[in-house]
This record gives structure tokens, sequence and C-alpha cells, in this order.
């Protein structure tokens, strides 16, 4: 307590600091929910166009088509985050997929077992339009392939399934939309 001064006192600073504290808390909520619109995020919107018909989408190890797919977008929309600078939205059409290796049932024991050759690299035809604000900055349809896929030692050392179709997907990123962000890939 503060000398000199009485408890009554000493109890109104107290709940006008506790006041001034709350009115200062609401402010700053106010501002932040008023300015929250006005920040925008760059998204990555995926959609796989008839993937039934896809060369070959399975997944390793007896994975399904969907997880592939799944696991493909999610690594989409996170380069998107590394590269794109805010209130850019990128709209990416997959039109097919030819996943690294095969699988050569005739093999015994090795049916769930995706054999990687040269002559099978992975390919990843796609379409994409990006835009800001409703404005279309870029477009274009590529097909990502890479004979020396099985040259690349991250890809190598990498225990992810996909490890060569992301290693692909990320080299177009990187190729395409870095030059836009500095070249750098952002920490998040």
């Amino acid at each position: 307590m503060l000398e000199g001064i009485g408890t009554a006192a000493y109890m109104q600073i107290r709940l006008s600091e506790d006041a001034m504290l709350r009115k200062l808390l609401a402010a700053t909520c106010l501002l932040a929910a008023v300015a929250a619109p006005s920040i925008s995020f760059a998204a990555v919107k995926v959609r796989f166009v008839d993937p039934d018909r896809y060369t070959d989408a399975g997944g390793f190890g007896g994975g399904s088509r969907n997880a592939t797919l799944a696991e493909l977008r999610g690594y989409l929309q996170q380069l998107g985050g590394r590269y794109l600078p805010p209130g850019q939205t990128l709209d990416i059409m997959v039109l097919d997929i030819d996943l690294a290796g095969s699988y050569e049932p005739w093999r015994a024991g090795m049916s769930d077992v995706r054999i990687l050759r040269d002559v099978t690299p992975p390919r990843i035809r796609l379409r994409y339009v990006l835009s800001e604000r409703g404005r279309r900055l870029r477009s274009g349809e590529e097909t990502l392939s890479d004979i020396n896929y099985q040259m690349n030692p991250s890809a190598r050392a990498s225990g992810d399934r996909y490890t060569y179709e992301k290693a692909l997907l990320s080299d177009w990123f990187r190729r395409n939309f870095a030059a836009r962000t500095g070249g750098e890939m952002r920490p998040w």
C-alpha cells in the first residue's frame, strides 16, 4: 500500500487502473477486429479433374488413391503458404498423375512394392491460374517430370511416400512463384 493514503483511496486507485486496463484491452480487440478483414493470406485451391482416369495415382504400399490425392493437396497448400505473397490465390487443376516407379505384380512377395526405374519417372500434368484480388496475373498448363529423379540426394534420403512427386512440385513452385517473393522461402 502507498504511504500516506488510506485503504479506501488505495482501492479507488486500484479499481480505476483495472478499468483503464480493461478499456485498453477492449480498444485493442476492437482495432484487431476492424483490421482483420483487410489482412489477407495466400490461398491455394486444388481440384483433381477426373481422378478415375489418372495414369497412376494409387498409393505406395497399397495406399488408396484418395490418400495420395489428399497428401498432394496438402503439400501444394503448404507450398502456397511458403511462396505466395498475401492476397494471391493459386487455382490448380490436376489433370493427370503418374507416380514414380511402378508395381510389378509378377515379383513373388512384392505385389505392394513400387519398383523405381529411370524409365518410370513421376509425372504430374496440371493447369493453373494465379490471381490477386480477382485480377489474373498468370496462367498455364504444364507437365512436370524429372527423368533424373533417382539422382536427387535429398529425395533418396527421405522416408516420405511421395518424395519424388513432392520434389517435382517444390521445384515447380520455386521456379514459378519464388521470384515474386524475393526468391526466398518464407519461414512459416
